[in-house]
């Protein structure tokens, strides 16, 4: 049973956002799925676009989004349903997505939020959608993105370290997951060309250490250092190793204590065939 996906306590509480398209089907799935093996409580939520002129203007119009959006929830309700699943459908009314999202999660005392990956064709592809990008700035609880093929892992789960404290609270929300599902974890680090002999080694030294925490606690451990940019070192080792679902810290913050999406996570989450849990 999932019960510690969250490195601050055991989750009892999964927070869905789903607009209903394609792009979020993966985070359904992955949603239920893990409300389901946590035997947390499921809040599936969506926005309808709604402002003060345009709800006096077009009212029948809104009206028509909030039926849409109860038909798309009411599906998920009913495979919670068919899995056995807690759950409360929700429909806000609000401008800005993201900030709805984190505010739900706050109001519901979330301890995991789950999204789409917003994925798209070309180079836009490298980076994160921008609603997705801003509730990982300002989430309270981790943050699991999922591509639109996305299923629930069972396979091995990949965490990515460089020995910053973002990283190490990836390797404990790893280590979680691991000791709840009993699934192999690897560890990995990437040896960044530009970066000086130092910082290269502890890349290594993170590795060994985080490896060597796993195996204390009688998790199956393996680690790794591969040369090149770290997103991409990132998202070839969890394809090569077999990793179904990639663990990251959210990286830097600035300005008034808000958390910035760092740009290896978002360039992972951009490029990842799988879920990626970004740990805040």
């Amino acid at each position: 049973m999932i019960e510690t996906l969250s490195p601050m306590g055991h989750v009892r509480k999964v927070l869905l956002a789903s607009d209903g398209s394609a792009f979020t089907s993966g985070a359904r799935r992955v949603a239920l799925a893990t409300a389901k093996a946590a035997g947390a409580k499921l809040y599936a939520m969506t926005m309808v676009y709604v402002n003060p002129e345009y709800a006096a203007l077009a009212p029948e119009v809104v009206h028509k989004a909030e039926q849409e959006a109860w038909w798309h929830l009411k599906s998920v309700g009913a495979r919670a349903d068919e899995l056995g699943v807690e759950h409360e459908l929700l429909v806000i009314n609000g401008e800005d997505p993201s900030h709805e999202i984190v505010e739900q999660a706050r109001a519901l005392g979330a301890d995991v939020i789950v999204v789409g990956q917003q994925g798209r064709r070309g180079l836009a592809r490298l980076m994160v959608g921008d609603a997705t990008a801003k509730v990982i700035g300002q989430s309270p609880c981790p943050v699991i993105v999922a591509p639109k093929d996305a299923e629930m892992w069972d396979k091995r789960v990949l965490v990515g370290v460089d020995g910053s404290q973002f990283s190490d609270k990836a390797a404990v929300a790893a280590s979680n997951l691991a000791k709840a599902s009993g699934k192999p974890v690897a560890v990995v680090s990437a040896l960044v060309p530009a970066h000086s002999e130092a910082r290269r080694q502890e890349s290594r030294d993170a590795v060994d250490r985080t490896v060597n925490a796993l195996r204390d606690v009688g998790l199956e451990a393996t680690g790794l250092t591969a040369e090149g940019e770290a997103d991409r070192v990132i998202v070839r080792t969890a394809e090569e190793q077999d990793a179904d679902l990639i663990v990251l810290g959210a990286f830097g913050r600035t300005g008034y204590g808000r958390a910035v999406l760092g740009s290896v996570t978002e360039r992972v989450i951009g490029n990842a065939h799988c879920p990626v849990l970004v740990v805040i």
